[in-house]
């Protein structure tokens, strides 16, 4: 996807917080949106990756750093006052950070590994929601963009805990977006098939083969793609959608 093959999407003055921001689709979104008008503080845990994402950034303009690990609610309420200070605002949240946890049979699959996969895919998608809302609802505007998978919808087998996780993601985007459906705060999701991203280093070859023949597009999706729907998701323009999911699998998904 080629920025010639993008539509404009308003995004003017919004301020965004993105969680793994530093690389991969996180990075892509951030891209988006500065190039879109908005100013954004990019969350994660690698401190090098993400002041260096930022600087990369810069010249779109306004970013910011925050270095966190989400999965503790006490830093994530304080990355949220400090963002939204450094922003002068706070408009856009999206929960992008995960990993995919070991590749496994649920019977030879390590009670540690399922905990980290469950607490930073879907419990610190829960964390950053319950510090956003609060912010959003005092201004009476917001936007939840939640990066989920279509694996959340499937599931993939030896990938119960990531499947999980990320069905988990799935059921709190409607549930929250339900909750706040008569303010104007839109909350919803998104189901990519697999991006070749860092990501990748976590799995087996024969997982990543397993995922690109369920694809009928035959590729993986690439993260501008996942960005420019992020994008539209984040924007005023979107203001009926709400607790709504949004495949982009390259037609794995159909419904």
């Amino acid at each position: 996807m080629t920025d010639s093959a993008t539509n404009a999407v308003n995004l003017n003055g919004r301020k965004a917080v993105i969680t793994g921001g530093a690389q991969g689709i996180g990075y892509a979104i951030a891209e988006r949106f500065l190039k879109s008008g908005a100013a954004v503080s990019l969350w994660d845990i690698d401190a090098g990756r993400v002041e260096a994402a930022a600087e990369a950034l810069s010249s779109l303009g306004k970013t910011d750093a925050r270095v966190l690990d989400i999965t503790d609610p006490d830093a994530v309420d304080g990355a949220m006052a400090a963002s939204k200070e450094a922003l002068g605002g706070f408009d856009i949240l999206v929960c992008n950070a995960g990993i995919t946890g070991p590749v496994a049979p649920v019977s030879d699959y390590p009670v540690d590994a399922w905990r980290a996969v469950i607490e930073l895919d879907l419990n610190a998608v829960f964390y950053c929601c319950r510090a956003a809302v609060p912010l959003l609802q005092a201004q009476g505007y917001g936007r939840i963009v939640n990066i989920a998978s279509v694996a959340g919808k499937e599931g993939n087998p030896n990938a119960s805990a990531y499947s999980a996780a990320k069905a988990g993601v799935i059921g709190f985007t409607k549930s929250l977006g339900k909750e706040l459906a008569e303010q104007n705060i839109a909350v919803n999701c998104i189901t990519p098939a697999a991006a070749r991203t860092a990501i990748f280093e976590q799995m087996t070859e024969e997982h990543i083969n397993f995922m690109l023949s369920k694809i009928p597009r035959k590729r993986f999706v690439q993260v501008a793609e996942i960005a420019a729907m992020a994008a539209w998701l984040a924007s005023e323009e979107n203001s009926f959608t709400t607790a709504g999911v949004f495949d982009i699998s390259g037609g794995r998904a159909t419904y």
